[in-house]
């Protein structure tokens, strides 16, 4: 979950928790409005009852309450709040429902008094409550909106820094503030810089190397040809072949880095045949082909050749009985030989220049172009080892 996501979830809680309090808060205090209302009105209304006949004392009652004569209309709508029944009347006390009037009524025998009052004391303190609340609740919200001002950036650093990790060595940053958010900015776009100039410099260096190893081995093989004794002719056709063929790898290694896939759609068939042709096998009996499901697959053919080529090439190099086997089940190609299994898991051997054991051939760069091919095309690479056959496995099922 997002930062933006846990951010707006507490201000919804908070938002919301603060809402009830408020209401809470506005009823509570209601309530203790009109009970205190209800006991003072019910003072007032037994002083009138023990005066009623007085005008005078009535009069320095209504006026030390601040009590007006009221005419009840029979289409408002009121809310009884108390009533009391005495022998020869009855007192009652409502309160208007859309008005904070009280109403106190009182009859004895036929006197009847009506009176109505505003508590503008308890309204106004009742008002100024739901005010800062009101307040509270629009101070919650600039905040949150100020706190999503200030984050937005980190999007913005996110998306870039995806954007730098897929490949894009010119994304940049453009962020100017002086506080945090502007510091990691800076302190990224200057990385980046740095990795950008580290990369091509690499990748200058792999391609320098490969083109000025290919002089050199080219005249080692011319001279090759001039040595009579056949046994020290093979072995140094051997090793200018290894030097050859690392040359190469170093140089599709450059050229992966460097170049976007070109996507076409073809069968596996034509994926398997065109491998095995780079090879220039000699000998058809020591490859077993079963092609159970000739599926189509969507990728970089040229690239996907070299990777197929490389596990078909090291699984001949390394089994310990012909013929190897190459087949195809669900969208995936199996490619197995003869052998002990792996001492290690298959990522230590997806390094460059990592070896099983040191009396054998090292894998060289091979498997890691593999896995760099088969990353790129977000397919999956595998290894198991079974029935004493070692299975390298490449899902074409996208990730």
């Amino acid at each position: 979950m997002s930062i933006f996501k846990k951010i707006t979830i507490l201000f919804i809680i908070s938002f919301s928790l603060m809402t009830v309090i408020g209401l809470w808060i506005d009823n509570i205090n209601s309530k203790r409005i009109e009970n205190l209302m209800k006991d003072k009105y019910i003072k007032v209304g037994n002083e009138i009852l023990n005066n009623i006949d007085n005008k005078e004392v009535l009069f320095g009652i209504t006026s030390k309450y601040n009590l007006n004569l009221y005419k009840i209309k029979k289409d408002e709508d009121y809310i009884l709040l108390y009533k009391k029944k005495h022998t020869f009347g009855f007192i009652s006390i409502s309160k208007e429902s859309l008005d904070n009037e009280y109403i106190l009524e009182v009859q004895y025998l036929d006197e009847y008094i009506v009176l109505v009052t505003k508590e503008q004391e308890n309204i106004n303190d009742k008002l100024i409550l739901n005010v800062l609340i009101f307040i509270d609740i629009i101070v919650l919200v600039l905040i949150f909106l100020y706190i999503l001002k200030l984050l937005s950036p980190l999007k913005t650093i996110a998306n870039k820094i995806t954007d730098f990790s897929n490949g894009n060595l010119k994304s940049r940053i453009d962020i100017d503030s002086n506080d945090e958010i502007g510091i990691l900015s800076n302190s990224f776009n200057k990385m980046a810089s740095r990795l950008e100039k580290l990369i091509k410099t690499r990748e200058e260096l792999l391609r320098d190397i490969g083109h000025e190893l290919r002089t050199p081995i080219a005249k080692g093989k011319f001279a090759i040809e001039k040595i009579d004794d056949f046994s020290q002719k093979e072995l140094l056709r051997k090793i200018f072949l290894d030097l050859e063929l690392l040359t190469n790898d170093l140089i599709e290694l450059e050229k992966l880095n460097s170049n976007e896939l070109d996507f076409t759609v073809f069968d596996i068939e034509t994926l398997i045949v065109e491998s095995l042709q780079r090879l220039h096998i000699e000998d058809e009996s020591t490859i077993d082909i079963d092609i159970a499901d000739n599926f189509k697959l969507n990728g970089d053919l040229h690239y996907l050749i070299i990777a197929v080529k490389n596990l078909i090439d090291n699984a001949l190099k390394y089994t310990t009985r012909l013929p190897i086997k190459i087949s195809t089940k669900n969208e995936s190609i199996f490619i197995s030989s003869s052998g002990e299994k792996l001492n290690k898991d298959l990522t230590y051997y997806l390094q460059p220049f990592t070896q099983e054991l040191a009396q054998r051939d090292g894998f060289g760069l091979g498997l890691s172009i593999v896995n760099k091919i088969v990353t790129k095309h977000e397919f999956i690479l595998s290894y198991a080892h079974k029935n004493q056959e070692n299975i390298f496995i490449i899902d074409f099922k996208k990730r």
